[in-house]
């Protein structure tokens, strides 16, 4: 067993100088560790001891707490994001899915029911005037109630959208007249001819000439319209030419909302489609109500209703959601173009004309032919590759 080591005095005294002479060079100093008053206290009393340790150092006094740690980069919050941009996007399709079935609902019922209406009550321009009333009532109660932001209009956009809401106001009118005259799959099939009338005024108003392979696919769309008009039992010249006149008036609208649109920010705050629509809605309302007493009259009173030998209820009921579906259908579409692409839209809205013109042909037992069906077909087909060329076109300029 080895003795106890001693240090003599000597020994000692050369230690401490040792450690002296290091400690301030080679150490850096330290506050020295004190028992804090609480540590005291609950020491003396048997409670628990405080979770933080108090150092002092002279005067000042340190409270030091354990930190907690901090979570991985890219541990739970990494993990969850596919997951949620993979429910963001369900939703997304799952709400563009809807708004597709609403946009083909409103425009179902109101063609059958606004061709209800038309079949007994023979003027289209009160029709389309009660629409209009119907439809501005509909985007005033969306602004107040703060569906959608109500918008500033200048009076210089006002007068910008001018020619805008005269061709929109043409058109409507000409689209009913065209429903009165005749059956609604075969208005529907002449619409089909939109893209013709397009092509035409893109080119003729705007220097916008379409590539051949855009031409040719008009070919089977007129084809396709001079087969089922030829062999259409409902046909008479006045529906067919307020058909035609209606894809005239509203392709010439989609020109001139590009020829005049680009200055409609200059003096005031732009206007979404959605707006757009409604302020065009209002102004042909305006537009119309002298032309419509001046030429047709107050034919919505009861009693002239009742001189026509109809139900004014029945009458107004049909004629109020007709104009009701008409306004809808019209605002889901713009919603819809605010979330696809043109070419998209466009698609969806030859598959809405196929599924109008089916349930009109069901609802009301139209009379079709094997030449007046395959003329319907060859056209919507043709309207089909039609989106398809544009779609593959606006590829190859991206």
């Amino acid at each position: 067993m080895m003795a106890p080591t001693t240090l003599t005095q000597g020994g000692a005294r050369r230690v401490a100088k040792a450690v002296g002479a290091r400690g301030p060079a080679a150490c850096p100093s330290r506050p020295t560790r004190t028992p804090s008053s609480s540590f005291l206290a609950a020491r003396r009393n048997g409670r628990a001891l405080p979770t933080d340790r108090t150092l002092r150092a002279g005067p000042l006094v340190m409270s030091v707490r354990r930190p907690l740690p901090a979570p991985r980069a890219g541990s739970s919050s990494a993990a969850s994001s596919p997951s949620s941009e993979e429910e963001g996007g369900m939703g997304q399709t799952a709400v563009l899915g809807v708004m597709f079935g609403l946009w083909y609902f409103f425009n179902i019922f109101f063609n059958i029911y606004n061709k209800q209406v038309l079949k007994a009550f023979r003027f289209p321009m009160s029709c389309t005037e009660l629409q209009f009333i119907v439809g501005s009532c509909l985007a005033l109660f969306v602004w107040v109630t703060g569906i959608h932001k109500r918008p500033k209009v200048t009076k210089k956009q006002l007068l910008t959208i001018l020619p805008l809401a005269c061709v929109h106001t043409l058109g409507n009118v000409l689209t009913n007249v065209s429903l009165g005259k005749v059956a609604v799959s075969f208005t529907h099939t002449i619409k089909a001819m939109e893209p013709f009338f397009s092509v035409v005024m893109s080119a003729a108003f705007l220097g916008d000439v379409a590539p051949p392979a855009v031409v040719l696919t008009l070919v089977p769309i007129v084809g396709g319209v001079a087969l089922a008009s030829a062999t259409e039992a409902s046909f008479n010249w006045a529906g067919f030419v307020a058909a035609m006149g209606s894809n005239l008036t509203f392709q010439s609208r989609n020109v001139l909302s590009k020829k005049f649109m680009q200055g409609m920010d200059q003096g005031g705050e732009k206007l979404d489609n959605i707006n757009l629509f409604s302020v065009i809605t209002m102004m042909s309302a305006v537009l119309l109500l002298p032309v419509a007493l001046s030429l047709e009259g107050f034919q919505f009173a009861p009693s002239n209703l009742q001189a026509m030998g109809l139900d004014p209820s029945l009458i107004y009921k049909r004629a109020l959601f007709a104009a009701v579906c008409f306004h809808s259908y019209q605002q889901v579409s713009y919603m819809i173009l605010q979330r696809v692409s043109p070419v998209t839209h466009s698609i969806g809205n030859c598959v809405k004309r196929v599924v109008v013109i089916v349930s009109s042909v069901v609802v009301f037992q139209t009379p079709v032919s094997m030449l007046n069906g395959v003329g319907t077909a060859i056209a919507l087909a043709g309207v089909f590759a039609y989106s398809q060329v544009k779609r593959l076109a606006g590829k190859k300029k991206a």
